[in-house]
C-alpha cells in the first residue's frame, strides 16, 4: 500500500503539491477537498485538475525551452 502511494505521490502531475507550496496549506488537506468536491459534482474538478497539469507541464517545458544546457546546443 506504501508503494502505490509513493508512486501515486511522486508521478502524479503534483498539481495537489504544487497548490499546497503556493497557498501554504496542507497537501493531504488539499487532496481531501479535491476528493469531496468530485464526489458532490459528479467529477466535474477532474477536467479543473487536468488543465491545471497541462498548464505546469507546458510551463515546464517552455522553461526548458528559454534555458537550454549545454548538452542541448
Amino acid at each position: 500500500m506504501l508503494r502505490l502511494k509513493y508512486f501515486v505521490e511522486n508521478q502524479v502531475f503534483g498539481v495537489c503539491t504544487r497548490l499546497g507550496e503556493k497557498f501554504k496549506i496542507s497537501t493531504g488537506s488539499i487532496r481531501l477537498y479535491f476528493i469531496y468536491i468530485s464526489f458532490i459534482t459528479m467529477g466535474s474538478p477532474i477536467i479543473i485538475y487536468l488543465i491545471l497539469a497541462f498548464w505546469m507541464n507546458i510551463r515546464k517545458y517552455l522553461r526548458q525551452r528559454n534555458n537550454p544546457t549545454v548538452w542541448e546546443f
